[in-house]
């Protein structure tokens, strides 16, 4: 399950517990001990702070009190209800929760065997890549016998105290806790890629295909085990909105627990709805299909049932989806992105990189140039380049820097703002950008930890430059990229291809040339339909490069570029079309380019692109645009 786990302060878990066990005493956490500081770094105590062990508080401990749910969570004296709020998402998926804490049934306390629990216990966080193992003691921090910060409606149930006091010690001290993101702990929790979505910008409260679209959206990701959380920020109602409300809390975190078409009656009419828990506890929403609202007097009982609807006062609650996308503002998506070859849903292709923004003096080494609004060093960034092997293909990119929640103690915790640029690129190109291509897709520019984009894009090789927003911002960063078929992405370190003594001895480049394929026209009729599916292949010297298949067309739109580093500028670049057929190609025709073998002339390449039809050997026209120079790293 976890091929590589990193050691947190390098403390085995294995290890410690066996130590303390033969020393008969029970495990202090010298790196997060019990002490104020563990609390907090700006705030003082509210009052007498007691740490106390479970079994300072209960007679019988457990970490589950029949099973686990997104009830067992009350958010405490912090304003960590983002974190609350992620961990009710993670307690209604077994997978992945027995991920975050392994080995429950053995951590557990045992009423039959006292004298092995060793007062220790341990839990994992996906962090930057890495699955990361945590050790802690069970002192916990206290007020009048109470737990004083997350606890569960059984006095004898601690698996969310404990889970927080790990997540508490990654980030430093409880207060660190203090405001986040619902989506990072997710993401800590599985290893999920996170989207944003502000759901007021998509118009989904007043567009019905909108609202259709992302309902269905985020039904697709709950169906398939992702996770999702929303808020309200009151800055972006209206008054008119914030008067609706009726007891829900702005600048809050919601979990999202299910999502369900709810049939009215015997009809075949259906409403979206959603379902949503208060990390709080308590206080829901009070309008339209509440708990106790005239609607669900619409709804059968066994549809009721069958939905789970319940009233309490518990802190979950339905609301039409119509509703809440009027009222909230913001959602997070989290997919679970799924890589198993084994798996009969779809399976995704996943690159995962790690990059970093450095400054440095020299410019051909600098890597930390700003985004597009700085072009002059906008292409001293990271490139990563990547393919699309398929006609067209669904993309997902998740850029993600450091959790600098670690260095809110030292005032050091402010994200930078980070984004990302896509460019299509040259059907070959193996070395760095030294000049802007077509722009395909740019990614908000956000303070977050992560970005997310997806998208569709055609057969062709790409490259991502991720970016902060400011030039000479330095940071680390994790790039993810997830294609239907290997993509084969890769950083582009190289500015042109490099000089050996074995390059010299087989003819160093002389030059470069950059061949920009258009267009064709009037190809011959091939198929019974009366078109053809052609493709383009371009050749130079010992190179072969094919273009992506256009199908039943007699003018097909290339729309292509490849980039060549040639030893001998003499030889000539030579474009061939063929009609893809399921059995054998057809060739349809091909153009030579040739050059004066004194002087490479990109005159003389375009006269000859612009005639289409030298030598008889196209019966139709191509256009073409070429440029050369003998600087290497010009493009």
């Amino acid at each position: 399950m976890f091929p590589s786990i990193k050691l947190y302060k390098d403390q085995q878990y294995s290890a410690l517990k066996a130590e303390c066990l033969q020393n008969q005493q029970l495990f202090e956490d010298p790196y997060f001990p019990a002490m104020n500081e563990s609390l907090f770094y700006t705030k003082s105590p509210p009052g007498l702070i007691e740490w106390k062990r479970p079994k300072d508080l209960c007679d019988f401990p457990r970490l589950f009190v029949n099973g686990i749910s997104s009830h067992d969570l009350h958010q405490g004296h912090l304003g960590n209800c983002w974190f609350v709020a992620a961990c009710s998402c993670l307690a209604l998926h077994d997978g992945q929760w027995q991920k975050v804490i392994p080995d429950w049934k053995k951590q557990d306390w045992d009423s039959k065997n006292p004298n092995n629990h060793a007062g220790i216990f341990h839990f994992r966080f996906w962090r930057f890549g890495k699955w990361t193992d945590v050790v802690i003691d069970d002192r916990l921090p206290t007020m009048h016998n109470e737990l004083l910060f997350c606890h569960s409606d059984s006095k004898e149930e601690f698996w969310s105290a404990l889970l927080e006091k790990a997540y508490a010690k990654l980030a430093g001290c409880y207060e660190a806790l203090d405001g986040g993101n619902a989506g990072d702990a997710i993401v800590d929790f599985t290893g999920a890629v996170a989207e944003t979505i502000d759901v007021h910008k998509a118009k989904c409260e007043q567009n019905k295909v909108s609202n259709v679209k992302l309902f269905e959206k985020l039904l697709k990701v709950h169906k398939r085990g992702g996770m999702i959380s929303c808020s309200i920020h009151v800055c972006l109602l209206s008054e008119l909105v914030v008067s609706k409300l009726h007891g829900l809390k702005t600048d809050h975190s919601y979990s999202v627990t299910n999502m369900q078409k709810v049939r009215l009656g015997n009809t075949a009419d259906k409403v979206f709805m959603i379902k949503m828990r208060n990390p709080w506890g308590r206080g829901e929403w009070l309008g339209p299909w509440s708990d106790n609202s005239q609607e669900w007097k619409k709804v059968s009982r066994k549809e009721c049932k069958r939905i789970g609807v319940h009233v309490k006062n518990d802190g979950e609650f339905w609301m039409m989806f119509q509703d809440w996308c009027e009222l909230f503002t913001n959602v997070i998506a989290c997919r679970l992105i799924n890589t198993s070859f084994w798996s009969i849903h779809k399976t995704w292709d996943e690159v995962i990189l790690d990059g970093a923004w450095k400054i440095h003096e020299d410019p051909l080494i600098n890597r930390a140039g700003g985004c597009t609004n700085y072009l002059e060093t906008f292409l001293q960034n990271p490139q990563y380049v990547f393919d699309v092997t398929k006609e067209e293909d669904e993309v997902l990119v998740s850029l993600q820097q450091r959790d600098k929640r670690i260095h809110r103690v030292e005032g050091k915790e402010i994200n930078l703002i980070i984004g990302f640029n896509i460019f299509q690129v040259e059907l070959n190109r193996e070395y760095r950008m030294h000049s802007l291509f077509k722009k395909v897709f740019t990614s908000a520019y956000r303070a977050t930890r992560s970005i997310f984009l997806r998208m569709d894009l055609k057969k062709g090789r790409y490259v991502i430059i991720p970016t902060t927003l400011e030039p000479s911002s330095e940071g680390d960063f994790l790039l993810r990229v997830y294609t239907d078929k290997a993509s084969g992405c890769r950083e582009l370190t190289l500015d042109k291809p490099e000089i050996t003594l074995w390059n010299i001895i087989l003819r160093y480049p002389r030059i470069v040339t950059q061949l920009h394929l258009h267009s064709a026209r009037d190809l011959p009729k091939q198929d019974s339909s009366g078109g053809a599916d052609p493709y383009a292949v371009i050749k130079c010297e010992f190179s072969r490069i094919h273009t992506a298949i256009f199908e039943d067309t007699l003018n097909p739109q290339f729309d292509s570029k490849v980039i060549f580093y040639r030893k001998n500028p003499s030889l000539p670049i030579i474009i061939q079309i063929w009609n893809s057929n399921a059995f054998c190609d057809k060739l349809m025709g091909e153009v030579t380019l040739e050059e004066s073998q004194d002087k490479p002339s990109t005159q003389q390449i375009l006269q000859l692109c612009k005639k289409g039809r030298q030598k008889g050997e196209m019966p139709g026209s191509i256009t073409v645009t070429v440029g050369t120079s003998s600087n290497l790293a010009a493009f």
